[in-house]
Formats: C-alpha cells, structure tokens, sequence
C-alpha cells in the first residue's frame, strides 16, 4: 500500500478540542512538521477532517 506525506500548515490554536486531538494522532506537533503514514481510509478520515490545518505533499 501506498504512502502519504502530511505537513501541518495552520496552527491549531483557536481549533476545537476533536480538531486538536486529530492534529496530534496523526503525529503533527510543529507548524512546518511533515509525518509519512499509511495511505488508508482511516488517515483520509483523519486529514479530512482537519484539512484546514494541513495539506497533502505528492511524492
């Protein structure tokens, strides 16, 4: 299965407590920060969900 490159872009001060708790399961600690995990439906939910925070690189 493939991988996906995620970055955090946006701070998550001013975000809700879920918004935060996603931000950090996923890894995402720093703005800036980039974190390779599995390409599976559970982390598209998770991205999906703060996908004002972060974005998807392409490899």
């Amino acid at each position: 299965m493939a991988n996906i490159k995620v970055k955090l872009v946006k701070s998550t001060i001013g975000s809700n407590q879920k918004q935060k708790a996603t931000v950090e399961a996923l890894g995402l600690r720093k703005i800036g920060q980039v974190i390779e995990k599995k390409d599976d439906a559970a982390i598209r939910g998770m991205v999906k969900k703060v996908a004002h925070l972060v974005e998807i690189i392409e490899a």
